[in-house]
């Protein structure tokens, strides 16, 4: 019988999309996948492929509900690994890969009491929870964002994160500066779009030189209550602007960019890097941990993207950085190479490699 990999995965994008990636190309090598996550994040298993089992388990967390509910977290928790152990025991996995979330933490706890080969991987600069509390009792911490801490004595490896298909499909897409013509900026703000990006980019954009703004033709993520209120900014200072709270294909928009403004989660700092476009990073402030200014920090210390923190930002001085950047061919063309240097198009691969590293002698 094929080996089985186990993916263990809470109910968040950030962690759902990578653990997609890693079962494509697992199972595209002859392995038979299975999922384990809760109801939450069996709503993104919708998008893997036919060939994944998903198995539900019993799971909680504490940051959310009332003390009856942080009461029952713990019981949950146990009942859910509980019958963790006992499919394991009954169907054995050659490797656990954990993604993060409290719905890893049943399958996780039984890769450990049963002593399975496992690993977890961490998309952000710092360990969330639960990957913080297994770091030690993993074979290898995959890290998408480097440099990323760990614990004392757990072993950490630079992997990159997984991107989409479509990214990796205009990954290294030639990058044109800026000149005299039509230039394209895209502000993106995280799945949910961000509100001070709504309110200060328009902002920031009026105040730009006449023929500047003039040029700009502009693709804006926002959130459908700000929406309107962007697009009447923009429209008074006389810019072309396609706003819309989700675009399906930003990868196409990010490659035909000149500048990117962007919040620094791990899946668009992976995405800008992959392709490799000058970006202006503003993290968003109450990210657990400040995970987000982390996420920055390669990118930034490359050259390849300006920081600006949330605390600190407003429309005089974006202005100024827009316009260095935009004003400076050079200085973008170089900021544009930077980025692609810190990209990981291969970041799947490098995830594969440890699994079938670790899997090579499991039974």
């Amino acid at each position: 019988m094929a080996k089985l990999l186990l993916i263990a995965a809470g109910g968040t994008g950030g962690h759902m999309f990578p653990a997609q990636a890693l079962a494509e190309a697992m199972l595209a090598r002859g392995w038979r996948v299975r999922l384990s996550t809760d109801d939450r994040g069996a709503r993104y298993a919708q998008g893997f492929p036919g060939g994944v089992t998903v198995e539900r388990v019993s799971s909680a967390t504490f940051a959310r509900g009332g003390l009856l509910q942080k009461a029952l977290v713990p019981p949950r928790i146990a009942a859910g690994s509980l019958a963790a152990v006992g499919r394991m025991l009954r169907d054995p996995p050659a490797v656990v890969v954990g993604f993060g979330g409290y719905p890893s933490i049943p399958a996780l706890t039984a890769a450990v009491l049963t002593g399975r080969k496992r690993m977890i991987h961490e998309q952000n600069g710092v360990l969330g929870r639960v990957n913080a509390l297994f770091a030690k009792r993993v074979a290898h911490v995959a890290c998408g964002t480097w440099p990323t801490e760990v614990p004392v004595g757990a072993h950490k490896v630079h992997t990159g994160n997984p991107v989409r298909q479509a990214v990796l499909d205009r990954a290294a897409a030639p990058y044109i500066p800026p000149g005299d013509y039509p230039m394209s900026l895209v502000v993106i703000g995280g799945s949910q779009g961000a509100r001070i990006l709504s309110d200060m980019v328009p902002a920031a954009v009026a105040l730009l030189p006449d023929n500047l703004r003039a040029s700009l033709r502009i693709a804006h993520q926002a959130r459908d209550e700000d929406g309107s209120r962007a697009q009447a900014a923009y429209e008074a200072a006389g810019v072309r602007a396609e706003i819309a709270p989700f675009f399906s294909d930003i990868p196409r928009r990010l490659s035909e960019a000149q500048l990117v403004i962007s919040r620094s989660g791990a899946s668009s700092i992976a995405d800008i890097s992959v392709i490799g476009r000058p970006s202006i990073l503003i993290p968003f402030a109450a990210a657990t941990g400040d995970h987000q200014t982390a996420n920055a920090r390669g990118l930034v210390e490359a050259g390849g993207a300006v920081l600006v923190a949330e605390t600190e930002l407003d429309a005089g001085g974006l202005a100024g950085h827009i316009a260095a950047i935009l004003e400076d061919p050079h200085r973008a063309e170089t900021m544009a190479r930077a980025a692609l240097g810190e990209g990981k198009p291969d970041a799947t691969a490098r995830l594969v490699a440890l699994v079938e590293e670790l899997g090579g002698d499991a039974s």
